[in-house]
């Protein structure tokens, strides 16, 4: 180890959670330092204690789960090791259950004594206001003369706070009191910063309650989830095919080939702007003309999809639900080395993955952005993608749209866990405020969807041009059947598909909506429809998302990226070929 490495390990803040048992002290350690921590035995005992690393203000700090202890007068040998570690600590949080208050206030005094840095975090304090106990928190910093925080460990709320005020954290000038002397000053702070009266929970407390406990807020979620994803298919396949498909089939299409057959009747140029006519008729989903493909993709396939997506997102944003899924998924996202705040990649990815791939940058680490970013381009389908799936598969079946995306969560989960263990790296802890539940604006609402909506114009729509525009040179140079040859191996003989699959995957990589479009011309069995579907979803972003990922991940870690892209789609694609075509 270098003398620098050592002497910054050697400079770390030591900072110590001190407090009775059972107060929550061990879930405000998880909270602080993530899924990354160690358990050992103090020297000389065989005591646990639990130390991980949260980082402040930029800073990296030791966190050590001290073993609850109710007084610094031990009787027993974790209680002795709790004393013995107090000398080690530079700041202590002392963690105090605020619905018992008063026997917990004992070991506050004692801390205070000591001559050190204490900040005071009141726990459970979701259960003091549903106990009807009101803590006049101002006045009892003026009491105690250290910061106090309320907190709720469960769900975060109140963590981020704490950590923002650790640096306040106060060694106040108090005198050894007498263990008589010290139950009076108890006696006095409770009479004068406590009051209890009865009330009953409140309906939006009940509400609240139920939506981030696992129990309850899991099945609520999914439900949730459900209805939002089918508001959005079901509006999004009205407006596509009730106004924009009969507009552009009816209206546009005829105008723009009128326009470009007056001076470019045929040849290149017409096959560039209109693209080639499928059975002598225009298709907008294939024939791949900048002024019609490129076009009918982005505003009319996805457009509206990603625009009521959008809205959807932010309504459950304004509400104060998004804030309670992060906390319901945050102990599975622990396991993938992420944290409940990389569920909004995920929903932000099912809209589209160019805005999923932005969010990734929240995330606090290298790691955490890495393996979010991977994920999302191999295991989240955008909405356009997700409603061409159910286009191609739905008539045969919803067992068949099952497969595709069971597949895809059980391989975010199982790839999620194997990049936690082989990536070098921190995951700290989710630091998130859960705010009430609230009515939403909707002038907020409206604006907020409008820019996201724009965004995705801009950083999608040429792209999706461009796409278009060198697919149809492909076509037009004969490169994709040349293509389809090369990779003819792979196709046929691993994964079971014409080798005329090939222009699906490399249309795939500038849009998988309109990839998964092109598997119907192919007469697919629904097996294999399901086999390429799969595949289309794993094996690489769209072009947009690429351009993206290289900007947030950097050029080595986007190329690592993409090599388990590859791999995984081969992989899996074999797997599903073994076990649902049996050959």
């Amino acid at each position: 180890m270098s003398l620098k490495h050592k002497n910054e390990k050697k400079g770390l803040k030591k900072i110590l959670l001190m407090g009775n048992p059972n107060v929550g002290k061990s879930v405000i350690f998880s909270r602080l330092t993530g899924a990354n921590v160690i358990c050992s035995n103090y020297p000389g005992t065989t005591v646990d204690f639990t130390k991980g690393i949260m980082r402040i203000k930029g800073e990296r700090a030791n966190v050590i789960d001290v073993p609850g202890t109710c007084s610094l007068e031990p009787v027993n040998k974790a209680e002795e090791v709790a004393v013995k570690m107090l000398k080690e600590g530079d700041i202590i949080i002392n963690v105090v259950d605020a619905t018992n208050f008063e026997r917990n206030l004992y070991l506050t005094i004692e801390l205070l004594e000591q001559n050190i840095r204490v900040i005071v975090a009141l726990n459970m304090w979701d259960d003091v206001k549903h106990k009807g106990i009101n803590i006049d928190v101002k006045e009892l910093e003026k009491m105690l003369n250290v910061p106090i925080i309320p907190t709720v460990a469960v769900t975060g709320e109140g963590i981020k706070t704490l950590v923002s005020r650790l640096d306040e954290a106060k060694s106040p000038d108090v005198k050894p009191k007498s263990e008589e002397e010290k139950w009076i000053e108890i006696g006095e702070i409770v009479k004068k910063v406590q009051t209890v009266k009865h009330r009953h929970h409140t309906f939006s407390e009940r509400i609240s309650d139920a939506t981030v406990k696992p129990v309850t807020g899991i099945p609520i979620a999914i439900i949730v989830l459900f209805l939002v994803f089918q508001f959005i298919i079901t509006i999004g396949n009205f407006v596509i095919e009730e106004i924009l498909d009969p507009f552009f089939c009816n209206y546009y299409g005829p105008w723009i080939t009128g326009i470009v057959s007056s001076f470019a009747p045929s040849g290149t140029l017409h096959d560039i702007l209109v693209g080639q006519f499928v059975e002598g008729e225009l298709d907008f989903a294939q024939s791949f003309g900048l002024l019609t493909t490129g076009l009918y993709v982005p505003f009319v396939m996805v457009l509206p999809f990603v625009t009521l997506f959008y809205l959807m997102l932010g309504l459950l944003e304004d509400v104060g639900y998004l804030p309670r899924i992060a906390v319901l998924v945050d102990t599975i996202f622990h396991r993938l080395g992420l944290h409940g705040s990389a569920i909004v990649s995920v929903m932000l990815g099912l809209g589209c993955n160019v805005p999923g791939a932005l969010s990734t940058r929240i995330l606090e680490t290298r790691k955490q952005r890495f393996i979010s970013a991977t994920l999302l381009a191999i295991c989240v389908p955008c909405m356009a993608q997700t409603a061409m799936i159910f286009g191609i598969l739905g008539r045969y079946g919803a067992g068949y749209i099952m497969i595709v995306f069971s597949t895809l969560i059980l391989l975010y989960l199982l790839l999620g866990f194997i990049m936690k263990k082989l990536i070098k790296g921190e995951s700290p802890e989710l630091f998130m405020e859960i705010p009430p539940y609230r009515k939403p604006s909707l002038t907020a609402l409206m604006k907020k969807t409008w820019m996201r909506v724009r965004s995705f114009l801009v950083e999608a729509v040429p792209f999706v041009i461009l796409g278009v525009f060198i697919v149809n040179i492909l076509y037009i140079s004969g490169a994709i059947d040349i293509l389809g040859n090369i990779f003819a191996p792979v196709l046929v003989g691993w994964l079971g598909l014409p080798k005329e699959a090939a222009g699906a995957l490399i249309v795939g990589f500038l849009r998988k909506d309109v990839a998964v479009g092109m598997l119907l011309p192919l007469g697919l069995s629904p097996m294999q429809l399901v086999v390429a579907s799969t595949m289309l979803a794993i094996y690489f972003p769209c072009i947009a998302t690429f351009v993206v990922l290289i900007r947030e991940l950097g050029v080595k870690d986007m190329i690592k990226s993409c090599i388990i892209m590859l791999s995984v789609a081969l992989i899996v694609g074999g797997a599903l070929r073994l076990i649902l075509l049996g050959v």
